[in-house]
């Protein structure tokens, strides 16, 4: 069956990419709502950004 209509790849590349898009995004909402701030400062957002590292530590939290 043809996988052009439905979005579909067949490695599966642009679906990941869009899934991990969709998570970051996730999280940066999440982060942007627990702060007492108006909009989450660039420090705030390069946490939230490094913290999906895979190097970086896993109990970081944002202030």
């Amino acid at each position: 069956m043809a996988s052009g209509a439905s979005g579909e790849s067949g490695t599966g590349g642009h679906d990941r990419t869009a899934l991990d898009e969709i998570d970051l995004t996730g999280e940066l909402m999440i982060a942007a709502s627990a702060s007492r701030a108006d909009r989450l400062g660039a420090e705030q957002i390069d946490e939230v950004l490094l913290a999906r590292r895979p190097d970086a530590p896993t109990d970081r939290q944002l202030p």
